[in-house]
């Protein structure tokens, strides 16, 4: 499954081609789907382009995106949008317009609780599990971890996600620090910056699901700045299908 993340915690201050309004997340997505992509991850935005977790916010992109794409869509739950434990909590009980899923990183305080009410809402959970965090030694213990729709195994918590070198193996110790932490769910491996190629090649030659977008890198295998979403789309299925690489 390759997924596409659509802007992530980016503005428009990286790049013009960040999309931040519902219109702009909703032509992204389809030109996306269009080119290959079998889900979409995004991070709902205020007008200014901050992330936000609030149901009028969420509601608007939801519902901008699936009016053009017929792929699950998910959200971010990311403490950077609600700092608060229990302020993030009653968002996402607030919410009207409910994503297929959503992302919960396990390092972040709050996460089972979280998890557990967009369980109880009928919202499947990607556990987002960063490198060089705690989160997969708490997932692990998690009583929620077997219920997961996915478990994300995310090379950005560290300064080695950006590096292309170290990424892959960053990568290979996270995977194998996750072995057995949730039988049978599917594993989404994905870099950020440098790292987001090397690692998306390992995802391919793993046969892991992966994902690449706006969010995880700007700039395309051979270093040209990525026009949209769907150009990075399009290089994705082309890297995936190329020799090993990195693997």
């Amino acid at each position: 499954m390759l997924q596409v993340c659509l802007n992530g915690p980016r503005t428009a201050a990286d790049s013009g081609a960040v999309p931040i309004s519902p219109a702009a997340l909703a032509a992204a997505a389809q030109q996306a789907v269009a080119a290959g992509a079998e889900d979409v991850h995004v991070h709902p935005k205020t007008p200014c382009g901050q992330d936000s977790l609030s149901p009028r916010v969420v509601a608007a992109a939801l519902e901008a995106i699936r009016a053009v794409v017929d792929v699950p869509v998910g959200v971010t739950t990311g403490a950077w949008a609600e700092p608060d434990p229990e302020r993030r909590l009653a968002r996402i009980r607030s919410w009207t317009v409910l994503p297929d899923h959503a992302s919960v990183n396990w390092h972040e305080p709050g996460a089972d609780a979280l998890a557990a009410a967009l369980l109880e809402r009928g919202v499947g959970i990607e556990a987002g599990i960063w490198a060089g965090t705690a989160g997969a030694g708490l997932f692990a213990r998690s009583p929620l971890a077997p219920r997961v729709l996915r478990v994300l195994a995310e090379v950005i918590g560290t300064d080695l996600g950006s590096d292309a070198a170290s990424a892959p193996a960053t990568a290979r110790e996270l995977l194998a620090t996750l072995a057995g932490a949730a039988p049978g769910r599917p594993v989404l491996l994905h870099g950020m910056d440098g790292g987001a190629w090397p690692v998306l090649r390992l995802a391919g030659a793993l046969g892991l699901d992966t994902r690449i977008g706006l969010e995880d890198t700007l700039l395309l295998p051979d270093g040209r700045p990525a026009r949209d979403n769907a150009e990075l789309i399009r290089a994705a299925a082309a890297a995936m299908s190329g020799p090993p690489g990195d693997a």
